[in-house]
């Protein structure tokens, strides 16, 4: 049987930060995103998936002072806390499978790139987005990146879901009304394409979507 946990503990154990295919220097399509829900800066964010992302550290930068960044590999929010240093005690770091994850507060936006897609069993998306739903306050906002269709078709060794945003909504469900979608090409550390898509949703009652 597949051991998630184990997998992505050997990557960030193996692997140093700039070296695995996701890596951005800068994750400038999340922070144009994110800056655009006008999410006030002491509302809380959480990065699921975050890893080694130097997201939060440009959030910090930001003003932003209510983080949370959540992984499964222990390895990985090790290697974020040594980096951040001092900064690194003001943000709420979660170890934690996704499909295992009980939110210890609500969040006024959720952000994923590239985690959802690994969830190639029907059974483990209806539970992430079970968790979404309870974790996201109303009128939440959540941001989530994939390979698009196109794209790869494995990652990490791994397959994956490619989306579009037709998909995406099936996979959410009458919660959740999109904003927009924005597509990007990813330069890997290897110089390789990766054809990436973003969307941007609302958090809305099921009687309110349209």
């Amino acid at each position: 049987m597949f051991d998630r946990r184990k997998h992505w503990g050997d990557v960030y154990q193996e692997k140093s930060p700039s070296e695995v295919s996701w890596y951005q220097k800068e994750p400038k399509l999340s922070l144009e995103l994110i800056r655009s829900t006008n999410v006030v800066s002491n509302e809380a964010i959480i990065d699921v998936g975050g890893g080694t992302s130097v997201l939060v550290d440009h959030l910090g930068k930001e003003y932003y002072t209510n983080l949370t960044v959540l992984d499964i590999s222990e390895n990985a929010i090790a290697r974020a806390k040594k980096r951040l240093g001092d900064s690194a005690k003001s943000i709420e770091w979660i170890v934690s499978d996704i499909t295992q994850f009980d939110a210890p507060q609500k969040f006024s936006l959720w952000h994923d790139r590239a985690l959802f897609h690994f969830l190639t069993d029907q059974s483990d998306r209806e539970i992430y987005v079970k968790t979404l739903k309870n974790a996201l306050k109303p009128e939440g906002h959540l941001i989530i990146a994939t390979f698009a269709i196109g794209g790869p078709e494995k990652c990490s060794g791994l397959e994956i879901v490619q989306y579009d945003s037709e998909k995406m909504i099936a996979e959410l469900g009458d919660n959740f009304k999109l904003i927009e979608e924005r597509k990007e090409v990813h330069i890997t550390p290897a110089k390789k394409e990766q054809e990436f898509i973003f969307f941007r949703f609302l958090k809305v009652p099921k009687d309110r979507y349209t």
